[in-house]
């Protein structure tokens, strides 16, 4: 768990976990939307499975960006 406060944070840190998650061998990303995203061989490949996601949410136009 990461307890450190972000910048611009005020008060005790919130409660964050990571974003991986390893089901059996196979590993997953998760979104704060809740959209799980998986499987992928290895917690590298979801890291980068995660930064492509990232890039197209950021080319929606912003009415169409999850929030």
């Amino acid at each position: 768990m990461d307890t450190q406060r972000r910048t611009g944070e005020n008060g005790p840190a919130p409660f964050r976990s990571s974003r991986f998650f390893c089901v059996g061998s196979k590993w997953y990303f998760t979104t704060r939307e809740g959209f799980d995203s998986g499987p992928f061989a290895s917690r590298e490949r979801a890291e980068i499975g995660l930064k492509r996601f990232l890039h197209v949410v950021r080319m929606l136009p912003e009415e169409q960006q999850l929030h």
